[in-house]
C-alpha cells in the first residue's frame, strides 16, 4: 500500500512558531539561556522576506525568524533552518550564510540556527568559509541532527517537552517511509504515549495535529485509524483533532488566505482608480467589493493602471 508524502516543514514551522522557547530550550540551551522570555517574542514574516537572498524564490517553508530580546535588554533576530531533504544540499552552508550576512541590510544582528531532518549520519554541515589572496571568511552556525536522538529514545518519551515529541514523531515518520501499515502502528503508539507525557490539555490538542499532519497515511488506514481514535478519547474524556477536523481547519486557513488576497486586490483597485479620477461612484466601489475572483481584479488593475497612458 502507497504511503503519501509526508508533510516535514509545515509542521516543523507552526512547532517552532508555538513552541519557541521550548525549541531553544531542547535543541539550543545556550541560545535559551541569552533571551529575556519575558518579554515575549516575535514572528517576522516581513522581515525574512527581505534577507531572502536575491534570485530566490522566496523565503523556504522551513525557514523562520524571530525578533527577541537579550537578557541585557538588546534586541536580536533568530533565524532558523530546517532542512529535511534526504539528498545532500552542497549549497547549504553558503545558503546560511547568504541570510546571515544579509541580516546587516535591516541592520540586525542574527542568530542563525539550523535543524537537520534528513537521515545521513555523516552529513554535518556547520560553518561556511572562502578564501581568495589574503581575503577570507568563516562563518559558523549551530545545528541539532534529529537522527542523533534516536539513541535517546526512552529519555524522549519521559521527557515534557512538547518538542521531545515532535522529534519522535519526525524520527518515526521517517522510518516508515513507504510502509503504510508500520506507520499506522507507530502513529497510533505516538498517540498514546502523547495522553501520557503530562501535558495540558491544548498542547495535546497542537501536538496530535502536528502529529497527524506529518504522518500522512493512505485514506483507508486513515479512516480505521480515525475510528479507533474516537473509542479512545471516549474512553478518556479528552477530545483531540481528528483528521477530519484538522482538515476542516486547514480549509478554512485556505480560505482566509484566498479571502485576504482578494480585498488586497481590491483595495488596489480601487486605489488606483481613486488616483485616477479623485474618487469612484459608490456603486463601483460596490461592484468591485463583490468581485471574488482574483484573475478579474488582476484584469482591472491592469486596466485602471493604463487608463489615461
Amino acid at each position: 500500500m502507497d504511503t503519501p508524502n509526508a508533510n516535514y516543514d509545515q509542521p516543523w514551522k507552526e512547532a517552532i512558531e508555538e513552541y519557541l522557547e521550548s525549541f531553544l530550550e531542547f535543541f539550543f540551551p545556550q541560545v535559551h539561556s541569552l533571551i529575556d522570555w519575558s518579554k515575549g517574542y516575535e514572528s517576522l514574516d516581513k522581515e525574512l522576506q527581505q534577507i531572502t537572498p536575491t534570485g530566490s524564490s522566496g523565503a523556504r517553508e522551513g525557514d523562520k525568524l524571530f525578533q527577541v530580546w537579550q537578557r541585557n535588554g538588546d534586541e536580536t533576530y533568530i533565524l532558523i533552518h530546517i532542512e529535511v531533504q534526504s539528498q545532500e544540499d552542497p549549497e547549504f552552508s553558503e545558503r546560511m550564510y547568504v541570510y546571515h550576512y544579509r541580516s546587516f541590510d535591516i541592520n540586525k544582528k542574527v542568530i542563525s540556527l539550523a535543524i537537520l531532518g534528513d537521515d545521513r549520519p555523516s552529513w554535518r554541515p556547520k560553518s561556511y568559509s572562502y578564501e581568495l589572496a589574503d581575503c577570507g571568511v568563516t562563518f559558523k552556525f549551530p545545528t541539532a541532527k534529529l537522527i542523533d536522538y534516536e539513541s535517546q529514545w526512552s529519555t524522549l518519551q519521559e521527557s515534557r517537552n512538547p518538542l521531545a515529541f515532535l522529534v519522535m514523531a519526525h524520527l518515526r515518520t521517517k522510518a516508515t517511509t513507504g510502509q503504510a501499515e508500520e506507520r499506522e502502528t507507530r502513529k497510533w503508539e505516538l498517540v498514546q504515549n502523547l495522553y501520557q507525557r503530562g501535558y495540558t490539555e491544548n498542547d495535546i490538542i497542537q501536538l496530535f495535529r502536528l502529529l497527524d499532519w506529518m504522518m500522512t497515511l493512505p485514506e483507508s488506514l486513515q479512516q480505521s485509524f480515525d475510528t479507533k481514535l474516537q473509542q479512545y478519547q471516549e474512553e478518556r474524556k479528552m477530545p483531540i483533532l481528528s483528521n477530519i477536523e484538522r482538515r476542516a481547519m486547514e480549509a478554512g486557513r485556505q480560505e482566509g488566505r484566498q479571502e485576504g488576497m482578494l480585498q488586497t486586490a481590491r483595495s488596489a483597485v480601487l486605489e488606483v482608480l481613486t488616483v485616477r479620477f479623485n474618487s469612484v461612484p459608490l456603486d463601483l466601489t460596490n461592484r468591485v467589493n463583490q468581485i471574488a475572483d482574483i484573475a478579474i481584479l488582476k484584469d482591472l488593475l491592469k486596466r485602471a493602471i493604463s487608463i489615461g497612458s
